[in-house]
């Protein structure tokens, strides 16, 4: 590594934070965000960085040349397809793009480690620094771990990623051993009939009655309860059928579901169900069926010994600690980590009257800057010394 810098100040990140808001990007485009951090990175002395991994992620690579553990922390790049409603001077530059999720604070998080790195090195082993892309379509991750550039940083043993949590009181630190956050996946469902004249729709084959079927059967096959174990929700998100012509019987319809469960065990199996569901249900109606799944997120699987680290780290720095009863109901495409290597999601509460994620009117809460630097470098050094 090249001459050391000194940490980044709070005021410095906050500034950095404020500026990757109003520069906000959507998921396979980060070329600036990702630009943008690579200079930061450099500023700090970090020359051993990987660009353009898995689309547009970089790694940021610090090693100390001594024999030890490599961990990995994570943030995201991208931002969301809304319209952001907060009138502040630093509110997003682009129509319909906006860091809605508090990636922008994951960023300026993970560049403050990286300024800490910088100020007091780890003794011995590796920090790897993974600026995700494509999170919030669930595409990133998987795209990183199949870029044989990231498969020569193995052997990884131990990966961290947090997120701001609105609804919790600013700086508790929620955690939980086994599943953190749900195993989603997208479903589309297509269904080609066939049309016929709508004053003689038996000559034809409309998709109407089987598109009605599964938005009942999305319910009945729902568990919403998080409590219970086998905890899934099936919730329609689009359908479409035909053509606005009033003497035209349709003959295509498509309906799309998001499906969430607690387990990978379970997504399979309530899938392999809703595809032999969906089978029968065409055959009985005479259409056509085909499939497609996406936006893919694996549940994150919490490793326990990678859960208590954090609990240590946050207890050292003073923190409040709540240990979850359940998962969160919100995919995180972390899970294609923890679901490979050792490691742990964890939450830092963003204040209890802080908006909702996805909100338009959410905006990540400085404060949160520091706490969230305090605890990572805190697991660092448990880990490294």
């Amino acid at each position: 590594m090249s001459k050391l810098r000194e940490r980044l100040s709070i005021n410095r990140l906050t500034s950095i934070r404020r500026y990757l808001h109003q520069h906000p990007e959507l998921p396979e485009r980060e070329f600036g965000t990702a630009q943008y951090i690579a200079g930061k990175l450099r500023e700090l002395g970090f020359t051993n960085l990987l660009e353009g991994v898995g689309g547009t992620g970089l790694i940021a690579i610090f090693d100390t040349g001594q024999e030890g553990p490599t961990v990995l922390f994570r943030s995201e790049l991208d931002a969301l397809p809304i319209q952001e409603s907060n009138d502040f001077e630093y509110r997003s530059n682009k129509d319909n793009v906006a860091h809605k999720c508090g990636h922008d604070g994951h960023m300026a998080t993970l560049l403050g480690l990286a300024g800490a790195i910088s100020h007091k090195p780890p003794r011995a082993g590796r920090v790897l620094l993974l600026f995700q892309p494509a999170e919030e379509i669930g595409a990133g991750a998987e795209r990183i771990l199949e870029d044989p550039r990231f498969e020569k940083l193995y052997p990884i043993d131990y990966a961290f990623a947090f997120h701001n949590l609105p609804g919790f009181p600013l700086g508790e630190v929620l955690i939980r051993k086994g599943p953190f956050t749900a195993a989603v996946q997208s479903i589309i469902i297509r269904l080609e009939g066939k049309t016929a004249h709508a004053g003689e729709p038996e000559n034809g084959a409309n998709p109407a009655l089987a598109i009605a079927d599964i938005l009942q059967n999305a319910r009945k096959m729902s568990i919403p309860e998080p409590e219970e174990e086998d905890f899934a929700i099936l919730t329609p998100i689009h359908v479409n059928m035909g053509e606005v012509a009033y003497g035209v019987s349709a003959g295509y319809g498509e309906v799309h579901l998001t499906i969430r469960t607690w387990t990978e065990a379970a997504m399979r199996q309530l899938s392999a169900r809703l595809i032999q569901y969906l089978g029968d249900l065409a055959l009985r109606h005479r259409l056509r069926l085909e499939t497609e799944w996406t936006n893919v997120f694996r549940t994150n699987r919490n490793d326990e010994e990678a859960v208590d680290i954090i609990q240590q780290a946050a207890e050292d720095c003073g923190l409040a600690v709540t240990n979850r009863s359940h998962p969160f109901k919100w995919g995180e495409d972390f899970g294609a980590f923890t679901q490979r290597f050792r490691g742990a999601m964890f939450g830092l509460g963003a204040g209890e009257n802080c908006p909702a994620l996805h909100n338009p009117d959410y905006d990540f809460p400085d404060e949160l800057l520091g706490t969230g630097i305090k605890i990572y470098q805190r697991i660092m050094e448990i880990i490294l010394e």
